[in-house]
């Protein structure tokens, strides 16, 4: 048994990278594992559910690691600076569509509704209520969608939220208060007894 053998699972993201900048295919590999089913689940939301659309950015974003591992950012954590690539990714995307499409969000459901989900009544009610959440969230700004998956999809905390979108803090918070606030007035007919959702 080699005692020396680098133990890739266990090591940090930001050891990992240093690794790839040396030319480590496994280090690249197990970031790639790490990571490449939720950056798909993020574009998938951001990119208007386009299956096809979201797996190449996960590769063209990979793709960008693995060629250009010195555009990591060593004062960041690699997962807020991985997302901050992904979020500009789909800022540039954005900026390439004439017309933006509905982007869902169906686990937006239990941020607005916390821990009363019996307060959604019947299927059929939840069913509706999605369903003019997906067009209620399609009419959020980029900011206020990508704030809101980040926190209730991606589950990042206020900071790491900040460190992608290189804004304060209490500029997140902002944000999330005022779009739940937001949401919460136009979909209070399903869920008129939402105590919403905790900003920290």
């Amino acid at each position: 048994m080699n005692l020396f053998r680098p133990t890739y699972e266990t090591e940090k993201d930001e050891q990992l990278m240093k690794r790839v900048a040396h030319g480590d295919g496994k280090a690249f590999g197990v970031l790639y594992d790490r990571y490449s089913s939720a950056l798909f689940r993020y574009f998938h939301r951001m990119l208007w559910q386009n299956k096809e659309k979201a797996e190449d950015f996960v590769q063209d974003l990979f793709m960008k690691i693995i060629h250009k591992p010195e555009s990591f950012d060593r004062e960041r954590k690699f997962i807020t600076w991985l997302y901050s690539v992904a979020h500009n990714m789909c800022k540039n995307e954005y900026r390439s569509q004439e017309v933006r499409k509905p982007v869902r969000e169906e686990k937006a459901v239990y941020a607005l509704a916390g821990e009363h989900g019996d307060s959604f009544g019947t299927r059929v009610d939840r069913k509706m209520f999605m369903k003019k959440l997906a067009t209620e969230l399609d009419l959020l700004d980029e900011s206020q969608r990508t704030t809101f998956l980040l926190r209730y999809e991606e589950n990042f905390s206020i900071k790491e939220i900040a460190d992608v979108l290189e804004c304060s803090e209490g500029t997140v918070k902002s944000r999330l208060f005022y779009t739940l606030k937001k949401l919460s007035g136009r979909l209070e007919e399903f869920a008129p007894d939402s105590k919403g959702v905790k900003l920290s």
